[in-house]
């Protein structure tokens, strides 16, 4: 188990991507604390995954809730006293035209795609650094480097990632600790969120696809486990496209 003892964090874990990442990571035997909003969701992370050779800590938490963040990351550090790994995949959208889109819809995209990276991010650093090691991976997506129509507020979070993964690569290693930050930039992924959208248009992305199919969710669990493991030790400051050859 290449993962056995570490202490990973994944947000938005009950779902999607966060789900598959907490079982790939689990398989390696790593304690994975689970957060997200949807207790439904945590409560079935317990059954499914309670055989693994890991363990999985589900935890109710929104990535907003800067308080309740504090205190899950010094639950954490007394517990085990050390994190060495963040992902930060928690996201939503609300789509719509620039003309359409509300206020309200706006700021919940950006609070929670960008502000709860940073929430996060900023209150895991300092035990990284204290440790001298770490490595954080945050979620971004194809959207967030090439723009897509209706989503001004969901490419503006996922463009502020790679600038903050670019900034904090720079900036968590000025006093030598050894931690590293990278973004993933998944394409068309079958998760909850292209579940809703119609057949049609996603027959139509898979023909724009080159490898003709839209993407799984334990192909991105793959690239996240491969940034946080050390198999990625020189890997630092990038955005890993995974888009089966969308964008080339």
């Amino acid at each position: 188990m290449r993962m056995e003892g570490k202490v990973v964090i994944i947000t938005g874990g009950a779902s999607g991507l966060g789900k598959a990442a907490v079982e790939k990571f689990a398989r390696e035997g790593a304690i994975v604390y689970a957060c997200d909003m949807d207790v439904e969701g945590l409560d079935n992370l317990k059954k499914e995954f309670s055989e693994l050779p890991g363990k999985v800590i589900p935890k109710r938490l929104n990535v907003t809730d800067r308080p309740a963040i504090t205190e899950l990351i010094g639950e954490i550090k007394s517990e085990f006293g050390r994190i060495d790994g963040l992902i930060n995949n928690a996201g939503v959208t609300r789509d719509a035209l620039i003309q359409r889109m509300s206020e309200e819809d706006w700021d919940l995209v950006i609070n929670v795609n960008l502000k709860g990276v940073f929430n996060m991010t900023q209150a895991v650093a300092p035990v990284m650094i204290d440790q001298g090691y770490g490595s954080i991976v945050n979620t971004s997506s194809i959207v967030g480097v090439y723009g897509n129509i209706g989503q001004s507020n969901y490419s503006a979070s996922k463009g502020g990632v790679i600038a903050m993964t670019k900034t904090w690569a720079k900036e968590l290693t000025r006093k030598g600790a050894k931690i590293r930050v990278n973004a993933v930039a998944p394409g068309f992924i079958k998760t909850p969120m292209t579940e809703k959208m119609p057949e049609k248009i996603l027959v139509a992305l898979e023909e724009k696809i080159p490898l003709k199919r839209i993407g799984l969710p334990e192909e991105i669990a793959n690239v996240y486990f491969f940034l946080i493991s050390d198999e990625s030790s020189y890997l630092t400051g990038q955005v890993i496209g995974v888009d089966g050859g969308l964008v080339i």
